[in-house]
C-alpha cells in the first residue's frame, strides 16, 4: 500500500462516511447525488416509533449542533407519524457529529439510524408505501408496538 494509500485510511471516518445507501427516487445522476451526499447538511432519521415527537428529535439531535429543521415522516394517508425524519443542521460537520455520535442510540426503546440525505423537498416527508407508511412497515409479519402493530399485510389477512 502507498503512503498515501495509508494516510487515506488515518483520515477516513466510517461513522461519518457515505452508506451504500441511494435514494432510488433520486431526480439526477448518481454523480449529482454523491455530489450532494458529500456537501449535505441533511439527514434522514429511521426506525423511529410513530409516537416519537418532533420535541424528542431536537432534544437529541441538538446535542451534535444547531439545527436548521426537522421535518417529520408522515403517513400520506393519514397524516399521522410513520416512523422516520429528516434533520437539517446549519453546518456539515454538526451533521457529521450527529452520524458519529447518534447513529445507533436508543430513542423511545428502539436504535434509529442516521443517513446522509442529498436534501429534503416537499413531499418527501410522506410515506412510499402503497398504504400511505413505509414500505417496510407493509411488509413486516411481527408484532412492533412502537410501528403501529403488525404489518399492513398480516392485518388484511
Amino acid at each position: 500500500m502507498s503512503a498515501g494509500g495509508t494516510l487515506s485510511i488515518l483520515r477516513s471516518d466510517s461513522y461519518a462516511d457515505l452508506s451504500q445507501y441511494r435514494d432510488q427516487h433520486f431526480r439526477g445522476t448518481r454523480y449529482d447525488q454523491e455530489r450532494l451526499l458529500r456537501k449535505s447538511c441533511t439527514l434522514y432519521v429511521g426506525n423511529l416509533s410513530f409516537y416519537t415527537t418532533e420535541e424528542q428529535i431536537h432534544e437529541l439531535f441538538g446535542k451534535s449542533g444547531d439545527i436548521k429543521r426537522v421535518i417529520m415522516g408522515l403517513d400520506k394517508v393519514k397524516k399521522t407519524a410513520c416512523g422516520f425524519c429528516f434533520v437539517e443542521y446549519y453546518a456539515r460537520g454538526d451533521a457529521e457529529n450527529a452520524m458519529r455520535y447518534i447513529n445507533g442510540t436508543r430513542l423511545d426503546d428502539r436504535i434509529i439510524r442516521t443517513d446522509w440525505d442529498a436534501g429534503f423537498k416537499e413531499g418527501r416527508q410522506y410515506g412510499r408505501g402503497r398504504s400511505g407508511g413505509q414500505v417496510r412497515d407493509e411488509y413486516r409479519q411481527d408484532y412492533d408496538a412502537g410501528r403501529g402493530g403488525y404489518g399492513k399485510t398480516v392485518q388484511c389477512q
